[in-house]
C-alpha cells in the first residue's frame, strides 16, 4: 500500500498502523490486499479528475478507480484533504477521524457497498463506524 501526495510531489508508504487497519479490514470483508493506493490531493486536482473520468462538475472528497480483480482488492483511491477539512469543521468531527472514514470508504466500495440509496447509504455508515472503532493507534 503507497500513499502518494500530490501537494508536496512526494511519496511515502502508508505508516504501519494505518496499512494494519486497512488490511484488517479487507480482510474481515473477506477479501485480500492487492495494490491499494491512495492520492492525496486538494479539491482543484480531484474536481479536473471528476470532470475528465466521471463527468461531474461537483466538489467532493474521494474518487475511487476500482481495479479489483475476484477477491483481490487493488485501486487507486483519490481523496481531497481541503474537502475532507470542510467536511470534518461541518460534521464536528476530528480531521483524522475524517480522513479514516474516507480512507475505509473507498476500500468498502471495493467490497461491494454502494451509497447510492438511503438504505445502501446507511449499511456504508454503519461499516464505517464498525470499522472506525477498530482502531487501535
Amino acid at each position: 500500500m503507497i500513499i502518494f501526495n500530490d501537494l508536496f510531489k512526494m511519496q511515502k508508504p502508508v505508516s504501519g498502523f494505518i496499512k494494519e487497519w486497512i488490511s484488517t479490514c479487507i480482510k474481515s470483508e473477506n477479501f485480500k490486499e492487492g495494490d491499494l493506493n491512495y492520492i492525496f490531493c486538494d479539491d482543484a486536482y480531484l474536481l479536473e479528475k471528476n470532470i475528465k473520468y466521471l463527468k461531474h462538475n461537483i466538489l467532493t472528497d474521494i474518487i475511487s478507480f476500482d481495479y479489483t480483480m475476484g477477491k483481490i482488492i487493488s485501486g487507486d483511491i483519490f481523496i481531497s484533504v481541503e474537502r475532507v477539512k470542510e467536511n470534518a469543521f461541518f460534521f464536528k468531527a476530528d480531521f483524522k477521524d475524517e480522513l479514516h472514514r474516507v480512507m475505509i470508504h473507498g476500500v468498502l466500495h471495493y467490497c461491494g457497498y454502494n451509497d447510492k440509496t438511503k438504505q445502501e447509504k446507511e449499511q456504508m455508515r454503519a461499516k464505517e463506524d464498525y470499522y472506525l472503532s477498530l482502531r487501535d493507534f
